[in-house]
């Protein structure tokens, strides 16, 4: 097999759980040419992968369907021998069903999947890892079914954090794109009251973050936080988490960031749980949630509000 080509045009999270697949189709194909997939904003996560040839991105700033079929047209120039498409959305399965892949294999919730050389099962909610569900596509070329993901800082993010990991620190990610997969601040507060005063607590997450962090350092006066949000690239986030004493986030992408350098975390699951496949795949992991409710789940992705009115999935998590 002398070309690969992988698809992945969800959120960064998925895009870090995809690595394991660059990890094992590498190992398995050790002389081929492997091509990753990605919307924009969502490249740098694969930056300085030794084991990837060329990132592609899917930038619809200039226009969804220009880009779309420039791709499709790129990449039947290529003549891959195999296309693996993870996501399970329309434009996606386009590009994979239209690429002219010799192989082309995805899962079958895609709307294009007919259009697949083979399709794949992906059953959500029985404790399967998103991980291996993906691992399950290259099954029959002899992949293992679980593998931590894996992103590769530089020496030079590494260095620019190098200051900020001297002594004992903890990195909290407090914020999340869906409200009811977000712990309350109240709770963020109790969490940081448990926490050495002496240590240093560092709140990070994305510039649309900084509010939230802000708010949640004004509470927190006996502590030495520092805010990062917005401050620090996402490989230089893992490259910070790798480092600290713990780390506490949602069921968010952090949590993935976490997971791909090993670090020791602790993952907050609201609304929904770690069945569903997204839980962290560090050695020192731990999930905090509330369990016989049933309005739990509630949605595989969260809402903007509780649909209970009650919250009681988030509130009634026991720091500990």
């Amino acid at each position: 097999m002398k070309r690969i080509l992988i698809i992945q045009t969800a959120f960064l999270g998925d895009v870090i759980l995809a690595t394991p697949l660059v990890s094992e189709l590498n190992r398995l194909f050790p002389n081929s040419e492997i091509d990753f997939l990605v919307k924009k904003g969502n490249e740098s996560l694969l930056a300085n992968n030794p084991k990837l040839k060329t990132v592609h991105v899917f930038d619809k700033s200039n226009g969804k369907w220009k880009s779309l079929f420039g791709l499709i047209k790129q990449f039947r120039k290529y003549n891959y021998n195999l296309v693996i498409n993870l996501h399970r959305f329309g434009s996606s399965g386009l590009i994979a069903g239209l690429s002219k892949g010799e192989n082309r294999y995805g899962f079958n919730k895609n709307p294009f999947s007919f259009l697949y050389s083979k399709s794949f099962n992906h059953t959500i909610g029985d404790d399967t890892h998103e991980v291996e569900r993906n691992l399950s596509i290259i099954k029959e070329f002899g992949a293992v079914s679980k593998s931590r993901p894996e992103l590769f800082p530089s020496e030079e993010e590494k260095q620019s954090i190098s200051e900020l990991t001297v002594g004992n620190y903890y990195c909290i990610a407090p914020a999340s794109v869906w409200f009811t997969k977000q712990l309350p601040i109240n709770k963020w507060i109790e969490l940081i009251q448990t926490l050495p005063q002496q240590d240093k607590i560092y709140l990070i997450g994305g510039k649309d973050d900084f509010d939230l962090c802000e708010t949640l350092a004004k509470k927190n006066t006996t502590h030495n936080i520092k805010i990062l949000a917005g401050e620090l690239s996402l490989l230089m986030s893992a490259a910070l988490m790798e480092k600290a004493t713990r780390n506490y986030m949602n069921d968010s992408g952090p949590l993935h960031l976490a997971s791909s350098v090993n670090a020791s975390v602790t993952a907050f699951f609201c609304s929904t749980t770690p069945s569903f496949g997204f839980g962290p795949l560090s050695e020192d992991s731990k999930v905090l949630e509330v369990n016989n409710l049933d309005c739990r789940p509630c949605g595989l992705h969260g809402y903007r509000t509780c649909p209970k009115g009650h919250f009681k999935c988030a509130e009634e998590i026991e720091i500990n």
